[in-house]
């Protein structure tokens, strides 16, 4: 891949997760790299010589020449006003922007506003409205919190009684404490999903290559709602036509709603969106780079990313993004009890073996150090490792990630053996996946 000579020399990455791993990795092909405040797994220096740093120093208190905020939590804060305040050239938008994610009945008012197509929905404080609007639909039923819950807010349930528990669940507290006091409810979509990463400078427009996403923990997607098990890109389905289509009817109307409200939004707009039989629609806006999906689709990216996101954030986006023809395929490693009570503190094995393997890469999501347990690296969140793999084909790219994810172990490690499977078009290594 190659990279130009930025002007960026020094960035700082805000976060803890895979995401900010594998931001940090590609930040490093072309400048020195601090992440605030990181994680075991982010250090080093890059293959082009370029240092990574975790730090626990505030990002605040850390000089550099563009900033980039990973999680959705700072942004909501305001920490990019904050940064933008001291002179800073921030990637990520302002606390007026970070609503749509901070509260979803902000988003999906903003979407029917600016016409966006979109699931029928409702918002809701109160059990009894809610459950009267949940009976008017045909299944299944959606039922997310207002605010934020890390991914996990979202029931998706083919069980009407089940939406009703939730809702009333949600609304009194006791899921989701004060984030769940209101609930968007909204009929249920069906068609394939994908995600697509959108790079805003507060007018212009920059699609990223586009991604698949797993939100269900088990395979042939049962079990719960998760902040994703794994991601793929490119997406066989998804060509540069319906990319422009989906930007010109869905991100422009939204970033156009923005505008008229005086909001000007810098950094990248995740669409979540689902391919109806009616058309595409938009299941959700997040105002950050996607995960797992940020650890497909960066590693493709073919260029000087610094450079691309201090333009976006100098509001002068000039660059048109464009991305290997290589795949990437990229695995979650779980904790027992995910996504609703994680265990926490177990060993982690096998990291060295799995970084080994080619074309893979390690990112940390939740883990911690500890060297007085075997391996120094001990499990700290639910979803633990993002094992990525780039190869030549998504088929390829999947044998490297699924070879990389035998090699990590830990107790009650859980993984879906299903990732892009069917994008591959690969069934000789199932039975193998399978058995693992």
């Amino acid at each position: 891949m190659s990279g130009g000579d930025s002007a960026v020399r020094t960035a700082c990455v805000v976060g803890s997760g895979g995401r900010e791993h594998a931001l940090a990795a590609v930040l490093a092909r072309t400048a020195e790299v601090v992440v605030s405040p990181g994680n075991p797994g982010i250090g080093g220096t890059s293959p082009e010589g370029h240092t990574v740093t975790s730090v626990a120093t505030p990002p605040e208190d850390v000089e550099a020449d563009l900033y980039v905020i990973g999680p959705e939590a700072p942004l909501v804060d305001g920490l990019a006003d904050r940064l933008r305040a001291a002179g800073k050239l921030v990637f990520g938008p302002g606390a007026d922007g970070a609503r749509l994610e901070g509260s979803k009945a902000f988003m999906k008012e903003l979407l029917a506003e600016a016409g966006v197509p979109t699931a029928h929905f409702g918002v809701f404080t109160e059990p009894g409205p809610a459950t009267a609007f949940l009976r008017s639909l045909r299944g299944p039923w959606v039922v997310k919190t207002d605010g934020l819950a890390a991914g996990k807010g979202v029931l998706v349930t083919d069980v009407l009684d089940e939406a009703v528990a939730d809702v009333e669940a949600k609304l009194s507290g006791g899921a989701f404490g004060e984030a769940g006091r209101r609930v968007v409810v909204e009929e249920g979509l069906t068609g394939p999903e994908c995600s697509l990463l959108v790079l805003c400078d507060g007018e212009r427009l920059a699609p990223l290559a586009p991604a698949q996403d797993f939100k269900r923990r088990d395979d042939a997607d049962g079990g719960p709602n998760t902040g994703g098990m794994g991601a793929y890109s490119p997406v066989p389905f998804v060509d540069d036509a319906l990319v422009a289509s989906l930007v010109e009817e869905a991100v422009a109307p939204l970033v156009a709603a923005l505008r008229a409200r005086g909001i000007d939004y810098r950094g990248v707009l995740y669409a979540g969106l689902m391919l109806t039989p009616d058309g595409p629609k938009v299941l959700e806006f997040n105002v950050r780079f996607g995960d797992p999906e940020t650890q497909v689709v960066l590693p493709r990216y073919d260029g000087d990313l610094c450079s691309l996101l201090a333009e976006v954030a100098a509001g002068e986006l000039r660059s048109v993004p464009r991305f290997a023809p290589e795949a990437a395929v990229c695995v979650v490693c779980a904790s027992e009890g995910y996504p609703e009570k994680p265990r926490t503190g177990d060993p982690v094995a096998g990291l060295e073996e799995a970084g080994a393997v080619e074309g893979v890469t390690v990112f940390h999501a939740g883990t911690a150090a500890d060297p007085a347990r075997p391996g120094g690296v001990v499990t700290a969140g639910g979803r633990v490792l993002g094992v990525t793999a780039v190869g030549p084909s998504l088929a390829e790219a999947r044998r490297r990630a699924y070879r990389a994810v035998g090699a990590v172990s830990w107790p009650g490690m859980h993984h879906r053996t299903d990732i892009a499977r069917a994008a591959a078009g690969d069934p000789s290594t199932e039975k193998a996946e399978a058995a693992r």
